[in-house]
């Protein structure tokens, strides 16, 4: 089996969510052809891989969507549904393995549905327009129109011209929440991802990015969640978050499902209140975060559990709109809760 290397993906996808992620939900809702490979397969999470003598009854088994060779006029396209409602900062069309096999070129339209699905009298919206690709390789574009990456996004349609495979569509962005919705007696995770919660910024993502500490559920397994590499000198790890909407801490929980030799030692967790602060940040904005304000202080962590931290271990309640997980030294966490009120 042959994997790719890892690959340096440009600013716009920082800290965003991928809204196309099979984990978090996105579904394949049509396609005009799937003959060698289906489309569910281009939204799965892990990165693509080729097998070199796997073949099955259509032939040789790919990675990814891939439709037959067409032998009329027209291409071949395909609907899904991305996890959550969101906007969308751009996109990585990943050719990887498909060398004589790729399409061309590819664009993709948008849509917002807020009930059900797309049907043949939708009004789509093209936010990429028609680009070419190349065989084996990942192709990142941003949506060019600033208002069209406000925008909230519930489906895409993706075409490729004439046909051919997509090992992999990764789509970046922000999941949309209504807080108009959330009263102010409510507790609510204030970090959680489909809550528009990000990671900002963090030391080190070897194994795992921090945006799965705030993903849905407990971990799967070792792999969902965030772990750094072995610290070899002095320091600790550290990843930054911000909230989905300002508010105030009644409750954390730090979960180390599935880390056993290699959990942190001990953490702690410091907030700060930016209410007009948008984007990534900068590194003076990291450099004085160390200083943020304490919320829970040099706590021990076991191996493969649940830690639950009610008000009267928490030192300071907010409000707060970003946080600071520091690791002790290194390891992995699978989530974090920061269950409270909107501020």
């Amino acid at each position: 089996m042959t994997t790719k290397q890892v690959i340096r993906a440009p600013e716009f996808t920082r800290g965003k969510v991928n809204l196309a992620s099979a984990r978090l939900g996105a579904a394949a809702l049509y396609s005009t052809d799937e003959f060698f490979a289906p489309v569910e397969r281009m939204l799965n999470d892990d990165p693509a891989v080729f097998i070199d003598d796997k073949y099955d009854d259509h032939g040789k088994w790919m990675d990814g969507w891939e439709s037959r060779r067409k032998r009329s006029p027209g291409h071949d396209w395909a609907v899904i549904r991305l996890a959550v409602p969101g906007s969308i900062d751009g996109f990585d069309i990943d050719t990887s393995f498909f060398t004589g096999n790729y399409p061309p070129a590819a664009s993709i339209e948008a849509i917002f549905e807020d009930d059900g699905d797309p049907d043949d009298e939708s009004d789509w919206i093209e936010i990429l327009p028609q680009t070419y690709l190349e065989p084996d390789e990942h192709h990142f574009h941003q949506v060019a129109d600033a208002e069209m990456r406000k925008r909230v996004w519930t489906h895409l349609r993706v075409h490729i011209y004439p046909d051919g495979g997509i090992a992999r569509l990764r789509v970046y962005g922000e999941a949309h929440f209504d807080w108009s919705r959330v009263t102010a007696e409510e507790e609510v995770d204030l970090a959680y991802i489909f809550h528009g919660g990000r990671a900002l910024a963090w030391s080190d993502a070897h194994y795992g990015f921090p945006a799965k500490l705030i993903s849905p559920g407990r971990g799967v397994n070792m792999g969902d969640g965030w772990e750094t590499a072995r610290r070899r000198g002095p320091g600790h790890d550290w990843a930054i978050l911000k909230l989905g909407h300002a508010g105030t801490v009644d409750r954390v929980i730090v979960d180390t499902a599935h880390f056993k030799g290699n959990y942190p030692d001990r953490f702690d967790l410091l907030g700060a209140f930016m209410p007009d602060h948008v984007g990534s940040l900068s590194d003076d904005d990291i450099v004085a975060s160390v200083d943020w304000t304490p919320i829970l202080k040099d706590r021990k962590l076991q191996m493969d559990h649940i830690h639950e931290y009610h008000a009267d271990t928490i030192l300071d309640r907010g409000p707060f709109t970003h946080l600071r997980l520091n690791i002790h030294p290194d390891g992995g966490v699978s989530r974090v809760r920061v269950m409270g009120h909107k501020a």
